[in-house]
């Protein structure tokens, strides 16, 4: 059996709520906007590289939101995806105007005199057309809707917009009705989650005009597959004086590994079939501090450029973990204060109605365990043996260590997080 990565999801949901004293005149309902098919877009060549030029940035904002979580979530469980929270808020950047917009990109770490406007939507706009390409032989899907409410008339430019560069869908309904407005939109993340998150949103306020969610949904297999019968009881030791039981899976095979001495930790790249990776990043003892502190771009990059194959006895915990963040607690303490204000300016989204964010969440779950499907490993069977010279090397995740996973074809940052305590399940 192969060895399955089962992520699931990830999702941002944005409130937008109407300022007091608005012009409510308009009264026109918005008709449900067709979201464009990928196949619409077939005329955009294979090779088109617009999406490289936006993945330093999504990279960079990945380790500086992760650093904010830890920075106020203390020696705890963290998961989430920070492609997701980058393809949300560059979505409603679309409608955002002077200060409100510079923030945003600012916070999304996009430089305007390295790259334009026009440039940063086209990046993402292909890198949905490769995540969501039905040939790949992962299973990922990745998606955007906004929810309307029928008084909200949206400018025309901004529909357009987020429907030629973000494939979103845009549904108009009634949220006055809300509970029937609640039901419609929890049904339909539980529908794109496959399950994963129910009963999302758990209000709906009667001032809330729009609502911008995205999804993102992954399963992988691994190459080199675990086998359940090497799954062991062990201990876990989440901090010096801490253990606690966990199901420790076992392979020995080869990997691509990598030693930093410097920042003492040890670096395993575990690929799955179909051109994505998991990145292990493991701590030695009192390490985690300097390794978190020295987590940029930079970093990540010489990690992976340094891998070398090499016969391994590894260790890795079967857990279930989920995230949960107040995005908004997280985006003031980083600089994004007036989108969150009465001095928000989304012009560019709707017309005669100023608008506001009120709330923003993200979720994320991730589980690992043995669990797949029979198929045969790739090319790893070659390069075992070529290492069998080699005595193998024992690295054995039993204490906290950071995880990424990394889309290869886009060189993309799908998931990222730490591991504290692998028998957590739900970390707020």
């Amino acid at each position: 059996m192969k060895s399955a990565l089962y992520l699931c999801l990830l999702l941002v949901v944005l409130q937008v709520q109407a300022l007091p004293k608005l012009n409510h005149s308009n009264k026109h309902k918005h008709e449900r906007e067709q979201p464009h098919s990928l196949g619409d877009h077939s005329h955009v060549e294979h090779e088109n590289s617009a999406h490289m030029k936006i993945t330093p940035s999504n990279a960079e904002f990945a380790f500086r939101f992760y650093k904010q979580v830890t920075e106020e979530g203390g020696n705890k469980n963290i998961f989430f995806s920070p492609l997701s929270l980058s393809t949300a808020f560059a979505m409603l950047s679309l409608g955002a105007r002077s200060n409100t917009l510079s923030q945003l990109h600012k916070c999304l770490t996009f430089n305007l005199t390295e790259m334009e406007e026009q440039e940063i939507h086209e990046g993402f706009q292909h890198l949905l057309q490769l995540l969501n390409d039905p040939h790949r032989k992962i299973q990922l899907n990745m998606g955007n809707t906004l929810f309307i409410d029928e008084r909200l008339e949206l400018q025309q430019k901004f529909l357009d917009d987020v429907t030629n560069f973000y494939y979103s869908e845009a549904v108009s309904m009634d949220f006055q009705n809300s509970e029937h407005a609640r039901e419609e939109i929890n049904n339909y993340i539980k529908e794109k989650t496959h399950g994963k998150f129910v009963d999302l949103l758990d209000s709906l306020d009667e001032d809330v005009m729009m609502i911008l969610t995205n999804y993102v949904y992954f399963k992988g297999y691994w190459e080199e597959p675990f086998e359940s019968y090497d799954t062991r009881d062990d201990d876990f030791f989440v901090d010096a004086k801490h253990s606690v039981k966990v199901k420790m899976m076992y392979k020995s095979t080869y990997y691509n590994i990598h030693r930093d001495e410097k920042l003492s930790c040890w670096i395993v790249e575990m690929p799955y079939t179909g051109n994505a990776a998991a990145l292990f990043v493991l701590p030695d003892e009192g390490s985690m501090n300097q390794v978190e502190d020295a987590l940029l771009q930079d970093t990540v990059s010489n990690w992976r450029q340094s891998l070398e194959g090499r016969s391994v006895d590894l260790y890795l915990p079967k857990l279930s973990i989920s995230g949960s963040y107040d995005v908004k607690r997280l985006f003031l303490k980083m600089g994004v204060t007036d989108m969150f204000s009465n001095d928000a300016d989304f012009s560019g989204a709707a017309k005669n109605t100023l608008l506001k964010v009120s709330r923003a969440i993200h979720k994320a779950k991730l589980n690992i365990n043995e669990n797949g499907t029979e198929a045969a490993a790739v090319t790893m069977v070659e390069m075992k043996t070529f290492s069998a010279m080699f005595s193998p090397l024992e690295i054995k995740f039993n204490r906290p260590f950071v995880m990424m996973i990394f889309d290869k074809a886009t060189n993309s940052i799908l998931f990222m997080g730490k591991v504290v305590n692998p028998v957590l399940v739900h970390m707020e």
